[in-house]
């Protein structure tokens, strides 16, 4: 890959929660500049010794990326990051050693947060370096935005046609119920205690992880109890389970096997399936956050709580329910329409915390133009000395044949399966479908044009203006490309 434009990467790790709203910022991008390589995040990171010098935007900054940190700086990528994780939370401050680390934050040159809340967060931590914090909001609350809810309207009427009237409950159980068991919260070990800190949870104390891992397994069999029950409570509704990404969805389709009117599904975007439903029902989930902004009503189910292991922000944002009455009866009351969404009045407060750009630009702008502010448009980052670019290409293509190999491996955290769990195929005529959407509604990125890179890896970008005078010239009145 080559440009002259300054280069911007985009990895995206869980297809259905970020790609939408990343293609809106790689969209912005482009428009103002930038030749956008985005794709999904493990076929971004094989491909970076070819990308040119840029600015790569990371989702976290747990220890786990220490090496990958390392390896883009030694191939002359600046990093900038946001924590994808941190508006939904627990609040002991466990969360430092577990989604923080001091040579992730030292490797950064800007974060970016989701509001003043995310932004109080990166400045209590002990490695925070003084790094400049930028409060832009993140780009998929864009997506819920006014301007941009259209974007879901053929999908919300297909949703509806298809399941009728529906309850929408989500699950967020991976650490229990991993869709790769290697990624549970515990692991076993060979020493007195019989279990250690699995690679998710590592920077967890394992009195923390124990409590917590329990905490989440009481609400998973709870729900687990719970969902058969709905689909006879409410038979005239289906009942959509949507599990977590990183979920073993098997686990649900086994519970409800022999009921007709209940669906495990996860497809595409969260937010159409908002829209269409009557009713969102979950613990903890960022999907209640989403709901709140799109003012459908939503149900927490909190048969046990914790100070240490709820996350307190979601849950306020919804009705709630401790028992199985509880939930019957609220639920009752919002399909009916006697219940809907919670008073405006903490919903604003909240949102005036933790959500910054709910209205003027839009959070891609504010990032971008943060960017912009920074001098990348003007400036390529410097080519790293050539033994630090050595180690670089070196150790980035060594990981990427080691990564292809576990691919290979079943069951294993870096499968094929698991792979096409979290980023099924897509095609560089599925995205423009989608950038065509965005012109419709913002009436913009006219010139935007994406092509695919690699199996994974796309390229959006703007083409250089003698490129596109070139080919208004070979458009007939028809509005076609006139054959030679």
């Amino acid at each position: 890959m080559s440009s002259r434009n300054p280069t911007l990467i985009l990895p995206v790790e869980n297809q259905v929660r970020e790609l939408d709203a990343k293609l809106l910022m790689a969209c912005v991008a482009a428009e103002r500049g930038f030749d956008v390589t985005l794709g999904s995040r493990t076929y971004v990171h094989f491909a970076l010794p070819f990308i040119p010098r840029g600015v790569f935007v990371a989702k976290s900054l747990r220890s786990i990326s220490t090496l990958m940190f390392r390896l883009l700086s030694n191939l002359g990528h600046d990093i900038v990051a946001w924590d994808e994780e941190s508006l939904v939370r627990f609040s002991s401050s466990e969360y430092y050693g577990f989604r923080y680390s001091p040579e992730t934050f030292a490797a950064v040159d800007r974060l970016f947060a989701w509001g003043e809340d995310d932004a109080e967060l990166f400045r209590g931590y002990e490695g925070y370096t003084g790094v400049p914090i930028h409060v832009t909001g993140n780009p998929r609350m864009d997506m819920l935005r006014p301007e941009l809810t259209g974007f879901f309207d053929d999908d919300v009427r297909t949703l509806r046609a298809r399941f009728g009237r529906f309850i929408l409950v989500n699950t967020n159980f991976p650490f229990v119920n991993p869709f790769v068991p290697e990624l549970a919260l515990l692991q076993p070990a060979a020493d007195r205690d019989g279990v250690r800190v699995g690679r998710t949870g590592r920077g967890m104390s394992l009195e923390f992880a124990r409590g917590y891992a329990a905490h989440i397994e009481t609400i998973c069999r709870h729900f687990q109890l719970l969902i058969p029950k709905l689909a006879d409570w409410f038979p005239e509704h289906t009942i959509i389970v949507r599990p977590h990404p990183s979920e073993d969805h098997d686990t649900w389709r086994r519970l409800v096997s022999h009921q007709p009117n209940v669906e495990v599904l996860h497809e595409g975007n969260v937010v159409p399936w908002l829209l269409a439903a009557e009713a969102l029902l979950h613990n903890g989930c960022t999907t209640a956050v989403e709901a709140a902004v799109l003012r459908k009503p939503a149900l927490s189910y909190m048969p046990v709580t914790s100070e240490s292991f709820d996350y307190p922000l979601p849950n306020s944002l919804s009705h709630q329910a401790a028992t199985e009455d509880e939930v019957r009866a609220k639920l009752s009351a919002m399909v009916e329409g006697r219940l809907g969404e919670i008073d405006a009045r903490i919903r604003e407060r909240v949102f005036a915390h933790h959500l910054a750009s709910t209205d003027g630009p839009l959070a891609v702008e504010h990032v971008v133009d943060t960017l912009l502010d920074a001098g990348y448009a003007d400036r390529t980052p410097p080519r790293p000395p050539l033994h630090k670019l050595a180690l670089g290409w070196f150790g980035t293509n060594l990981r990427t044949a080691v990564k292809l190999f576990n691919m290979r491996r079943p069951n294993h955290r870096n499968s094929a399966a698991y792979h096409a769990h979290r980023f099924p195929e897509i095609s560089a005529a599925d995205l423009e479908a989608r950038i065509e959407r965005f012109r419709r509604l913002l009436g913009r990125f006219q010139e935007v044009r994406v092509e695919r890179r690699s199996r994974f890896v796309f390229r959006v970008t703007r083409p250089q203006p003698q490129a596109l005078a070139s080919r208004a010239a070979s458009i007939d009145g028809t509005g076609l490309e006139a054959k030679p």
